[in-house]
């Protein structure tokens, strides 16, 4: 009799936490959010054990959230047939993800970067510290946690409340800051302006593209970012070193017969004033291109891409994503001399 007690009482909970996560799940779908991937160390993982296709087959973009949002993977793939690995971090620099690919003697394939001067040309940045994390993740990976992520991703595939950084409950709870004097804690991002693909694309929502109150959180998040103290942008001799070393990182890929091609996505309003102000072009990307001695395309040579506007200043739409990246291939067909064999 006693176990039979046990019994009922196991299956009415196992039927509450069930009832519980299908309400939770309808309710996040009838809100309007789409399946999205939690953007971890084995998802970054994941992609970066894939850099060793035939460089006529895939190709490896670097950099922080710009080009996560800007390139369309969908597009590029149909354009050009050729797999686009992801490998992108939000708010950090690419030169820890460079580092770590020109020290790589396997790796010899194409690779686009991505500048954010901001964040390229910075000495320190606060969420390298994640990066790192993600790369050493990769050189340390086993066997059980490679196949506890194909378990994650099937059911990530199905089902919207398992979105860690969003809703599950420690996501919940960090949304609710208490602030105390003293302690910096970085900002909320509403979670309409993330989605993330498993491919790595990042997106903005329908409800984020239509509901302006929700673009001008991330606004005031930018213009707060921006009011902050920082040093100054780094010159002179040590801007000089760090051209250098880039250059040292690049050559080392090109050794290999891989290729390697800046990019400058758009930005607009104050965000676009205060890059031009404190990252002038001549001095910082010029002078990128002319030391690596790698071609490079900058949004504001092209009609299409010029006067995009940013809804919160730093990142494309889905839709301008897309003109964005066809923009990209034309000119690295038409202009910069790469080829894509496979192309449809």
């Amino acid at each position: 009799m006693q176990s039979n007690h046990f019994i009922k009482a196991g299956l009415l909970g196992v039927s509450i936490a069930l009832l519980s996560m299908a309400t939770w799940e309808v309710y996040l779908r009838n809100q309007g959010f789409p399946i999205s991937y939690d953007d971890n160390d084995p998802l970054w993982a994941n992609k970066r054990a894939m850099v060793y296709e035939p460089k006529d087959e895939a190709t490896v973009f670097i950099g922080s959230s710009r080009i996560k949002y800007d390139l369309d993977i969908p597009t590029w793939e149909a354009m050009t047939g050729d797999r686009v690995i992801q490998l992108a971090n939000l708010g950090s620099s690419p030169r820890p993800v460079l580092t770590d690919l020109s020290n790589d003697p396997h790796f010899a394939g194409k690779l686009i970067i991505d500048v954010v001067e901001g964040l390229f040309f910075s000495e320190v940045n606060r969420r390298d510290v994640e990066t790192f994390g993600k790369i050493s993740y990769f050189h340390q990976v086993t066997p059980t946690q490679k196949f506890s992520f194909q378990v994650n991703h099937f059911l990530e595939s199905e089902f919207v409340f398992l979105d860690q950084t969003a809703f599950s409950f420690n996501g919940l709870i960090n949304k609710h800051r208490v602030n105390r004097p003293g302690v910096f804690q970085l900002a909320i991002f509403p979670d309409e302006f993330h989605g993330n693909t498993f491919g790595r694309q990042s997106f903005m929502m329908t409800r984020f593209l239509t509901d302006t109150s929700l673009q001008r959180k991330v606004q005031d998040i930018w213009a707060f970012n921006l009011k902050q103290p920082r040093k100054p942008p780094v010159r002179g001799d040590s801007l000089q070193m760090m051209l250098y070393s880039i250059k040292a990182q690049v050559d080392k890929i090109k050794s290999r017969g891989g290729k390697v091609l800046f990019v400058r996505p758009p930005s607009s309003g104050p965000f676009r004033t205060g890059e031009l102000k404190n990252y002038p072009r001549a001095l910082y990307w010029d002078a990128l291109l002319k030391i690596t001695g790698c071609p490079g395309v900058y949004f504001e040579d092209y009609p299409e891409t010029a006067h995009m506007i940013c809804p919160e200043w730093s990142h494309l739409t889905p839709a301008d994503a897309v003109v964005f990246t066809r923009t990209l291939v034309r000119a690295l067909e038409t202009e910069k001399g790469w080829s894509f064999p496979k192309k449809n």
